[in-house]
């Protein structure tokens, strides 16, 4: 689900209409989820940027589609800040050679294992 902002705040009324959700299930997920902060007017209205409602569209489908918890989101939404940037180009091995030496060995010792397997099953 995308959204495409065409103004820069919008009300919780407009908000509960995009995400699909009442105004008292965006309170109460303001209240569990650190990350999402709306700034409130003078008038003490939330007034929700674009950021927060993608946001919000990632915290319902976590909890609605995806069937997470209110911690178990809360604690995918935080891994998912921790990550890194992936970089756009990933840095080659830097042994190639070393990883192509090591496979006969490896490839040998696991067909070792499952004759050992096979024995085994025979036996019973």
């Amino acid at each position: 689900m995308s959204f495409v902002p065409k103004k820069l705040y919008y009300k919780i009324r407009e908000v509960c209409e995009i995400v699909g959700v009442e105004a008292h299930v965006l309170r109460f997920w303001e209240s569990e989820f650190p990350a999402l902060a709306p700034p409130k007017s003078k008038t003490g209205q939330r007034t929700y940027r674009p950021k927060d409602i993608e946001l919000l569209l990632r915290i319902k489908k976590l909890l609605y589609e995806e069937g997470f918890t209110i911690a178990g989101a809360r604690k995918r939404l935080s891994s998912e800040d921790d990550e890194p940037a992936v970089p756009a180009h990933a840095p080659e091995d830097p042994q190639p050679e070393k990883n192509e030496k090591d496979v006969p060995t490896r490839l040998q010792a696991v067909r070792l294992e499952l004759e050992k397997i096979l024995t085994l099953l025979d036996r019973e």
